[in-house]
């Protein structure tokens, strides 16, 4: 067994997660150019892309995600709710370096993705193993980020949303069902990518954004996914289901959920 999987706690690292899904040729369309950062890989991804995220290999909740961008005068650099700018991105670098220390850290390309007044959002699809072992999509939320922040994650103070919510007024009530069936079908094609390597998977949380084109994009995989934002919902059925589903398969979640805010 890989030394990547942890057990019942699931794969550990991003970029393990990331190259088991570019090899299907579906999914390989809807990720983000990821790459170990390097000067030389960041610097490629600027240049084609003029924004991208830097992540932790291993890590949760957003901890430690920073952004860079291109600016009219140079770069940057935005983590938590500090801006840093930079006028080479050599610099940038080597601020990025004394930052991370030691820890492995990837570029992906940055995604535009759709925001909520001025603030970008994102979609968690939550995957679960069911009774007979099939994977389900027992829940989505939507999440917007804090206005002070780059991540959206409801322990960084997202606010959770309805996708319906938010979606149907920028699409149509039409095109958000095929967009949420698409979203859904991206979430079962994931999970079977990664149950193929590791049966031992009962549950995944998909971390999904959307441009302004409507097209998916996964930014990210959890094999640990935190149901809090499922709590943030006005239908009290889907977190009663996904506790339920989880029971299942032996996991007990503790629903101490103060960080995410409710939608108003």
């Amino acid at each position: 067994m890989s030394a990547n999987y942890q057990g019942k706690r699931g794969i550990a690292s991003k970029m393990t997660k990331t190259e088991l899904l570019l090899r299907s040729e579906e999914l390989t369309k809807h990720i983000p150019t990821t790459h170990w950062l390097g000067l030389k890989e960041l610097t490629t991804l600027m240049d084609r892309h003029r924004m991208v995220y830097v992540k932790p290999d291993r890590g949760s909740k957003g901890i430690g995600v920073m952004r860079v961008k291109k600016t009219s005068n140079g770069y940057e650099l935005r983590g938590g709710t500090r801006t840093f700018k930079f006028s080479s991105l050599a610099g940038l670098f080597r601020s990025l370096q004394v930052r991370i220390g030691d820890t492995p850290y990837l570029v992906q390309k940055g995604i535009h993705a759709l925001k909520q007044e001025g603030r970008p959002y994102d979609f968690r699809v939550m995957i679960q193993r069911n009774s007979n072992r099939k994977w389900e999509c027992t829940g989505t939320a939507a999440r917007v980020a804090h206005p002070d922040k780059i991540v959206s994650n409801g322990s960084q103070g997202g606010t959770i949303y309805s996708p319906a919510r938010l979606l149907v007024p920028v699409c149509g009530e039409a095109e958000f069902k095929q967009l949420q069936e698409k979203m859904n079908r991206l979430a079962l094609l994931t999970a079977a990518e990664l149950s193929k390597k590791y049966p031992q998977l009962n549950e995944l949380g998909l971390d999904l954004a959307v441009d302004k084109k409507l097209k998916p994009w996964i930014l990210e995989v959890n094999t640990r996914p935190d149901p809090c934002p499922f709590t943030k919902l006005d239908d009290p059925t889907i977190i009663r289901r996904i506790v339920q589903y989880a029971k299942g398969y032996g996991r007990h979640y503790t629903l101490n959920c103060n960080k995410a805010k409710k939608a108003p």
